[in-house]
């Protein structure tokens, strides 16, 4: 199999191969390597690409493959990961100048647990600075650029994470949702993304923003690839005491169980305001997929969410504002402008607002429940609501342009980090412009494997996952 081939498999689809025989793991990771270091110039998807140990490391897996050894159901496929997931005494940079030279106290649990699976880390990848950014522009490192169009912004703060495996240079990523980190990037690539339940994957080793809406999920080419990692990197973990002990399905097995018989909601409230007609016709396109695929559509009428949107802004800026008081105090010239001004708000506001907001989270998820999961099974929403905006009009200084994405890039995510709710990000076709768009399932808490079930009917009878960018220039 050559190089292009290779770089087109999904990461279920080269772990199939590998497994074989078809393809080694030597071959692979030198495929992936110099795919990667073709696009670098252009994307700035990278921080750290680790050549030597990555080959090292798959010429064991070679050995260990002809000995019958696999390590588990990613062995030799290569991955690189946003770099704020810690790996025992390697500096991990969060994306900010004060943590580029401090090496790691511990490796995290979701990097052990795909160690444990055969994937194989190669490098580490860009992202906002310390995850607290939507757009893919960082300051330290250069701003990461769209492998669809290299003017465009990636969505963050997984901008590496999604540039990296849209590009075909990594096979799949690690990237983490807060606000909506992992959709965002996946809907601006072109990829499935998956913000797990609150609480489904430990947090062991990963960079705190938001101690109460923090995720940790994949980034990858399928919904399939996003369930064969979830699968691997989900469940109880010692070392993360908010990690849940709840039974972990087998969401590969889940894949073929039929999406006839569904419930899928439907709602034009909040999620359908101010939207982009070409990105309307597109959602609506994927919900009459679901009908003919023999889904029942339900029209559902949710309660009022812009609350909850800005509750869910103002809980991230004072968790934020509490983790960085210390570099505040003695290091606030090491932060970019655009984060220190965030972090800024955040330690202003009073214990009181916040604490209300805590009181909200309870009170919405029983109203959503309510509107949707006692009609439906999951929720069927646009991801984002508007065309795919440029680097340089997002960029401090864009103006007006600027403020308005800022202040809307997650408006239609946060709501599912608020309630604490899985949410899937499925391709669901491109724009004039070429770009690609989404649409996010919203489900149950703890019920990935029907969002997993769905998303793959989807990608069965679509092919809009199957579509990659060219291989970019470099910028001027």
């Amino acid at each position: 199999m050559n190089e292009a081939d290779i770089l087109e498999l999904s990461s279920a689809g080269l772990a199939n191969a590998i497994r074989a025989g078809k393809v080694t793991c030597v071959s692979a990771m030198e495929s992936v390597l110099e795919r990667a270091e073709r696009v670098q110039p252009a994307l700035n998807c990278f921080i750290r690409i680790d050549r030597e140990e990555a080959l090292a490391a798959a010429r064991v897996a070679d050995l260990e493959r002809a000995r019958g050894a696999l390590r588990g159901p990613l062995h030799g496929v290569p991955m690189a990961h946003k770099d704020m997931y810690y790996r025992e005494g390697v500096p991990s940079s969060c994306g900010s100048k004060i943590m580029r030279d401090r090496p790691a106290p511990s490796t995290a649990t979701a990097l052990k647990r795909l160690d444990a699976a055969g994937a194989i880390q190669f490098g580490v990848l860009n992202m906002a600075e310390f995850a607290y950014g939507p757009t893919g522009h960082n300051a330290h490192y250069g701003h990461c650029r769209n492998p669809w169009n290299p003017e465009c912004i990636t969505g963050g703060s997984s901008s590496g994470s999604g540039a990296a495996v849209a590009a075909r240079a990594s096979f799949a990523a690690l990237g983490s949702d807060t606000g909506g980190s992992i959709r965002s990037p996946a809907t601006f690539c072109g990829l499935s993304g998956i913000k797990p339940t609150w609480s489904r994957v430990s947090r062991h080793g990963a960079m705190s923003l938001s101690f109460s809406m923090d995720t940790v999920g994949p980034l990858a080419r399928t919904v399939e690839d996003c369930a064969l990692i979830m699968g691997t990197i989900a469940g109880a973990d010692p070392l993360d005491p908010t990690a849940s002990n709840h039974a972990v399905p087998n969401y590969i097995e889940r894949l073929a169980r039929p999406v006839k018989g569904l419930r899928v909601a439907t709602t034009k409230r909040y999620f359908h305001d101010a939207m982009d007609p070409e990105i309307e016709a597109l959602v609506q396109k994927s919900l009459d997929t679901y009908a003919r695929l023999g889904a029942e559509i339900v029209e559902v009428d949710l309660p009022d969410m812009e609350a909850w949107a800005h509750a869910a802004v103002m809980m991230i800026a004072a968790e934020a504002g509490a983790a960085h008081a210390n570099w505040m105090r003695t290091r606030p010239q090491d932060y970019s402008d655009q984060v220190r001004a965030r972090l800024e708000l955040g330690l202003s506001l009073p214990a009181t607002a916040y604490l209300e907001c805590l009181r909200l989270r309870g009170v919405a998820l029983e109203a959503f429940s309510r509107a949707v999961f006692d009609k439906a099974d999951f929720l069927h929403v646009p991801t984002v609501s508007f065309q795919t905006p440029t680097l340089a009009a997002t960029d401090v200084g864009g103006g007006e342009t600027m403020m308005k994405v800022m202040n809307t890039i997650t408006r239609l995510t946060r709501p599912g980090n608020f309630l604490g709710l899985p949410c899937l990000s499925v391709p669901a076709g491109f724009t004039k412009s070429g770009m690609p768009t989404a649409v996010q399932l919203i489900g149950r808490q703890f019920d990935e494997a029907t969002l997993f079930t769905a998303g793959h009917a989807y990608q069965q009878a679509t092919q809009w996952h199957l579509r990659s960018p060219a291989t970019p220039s470099p910028s001027k």
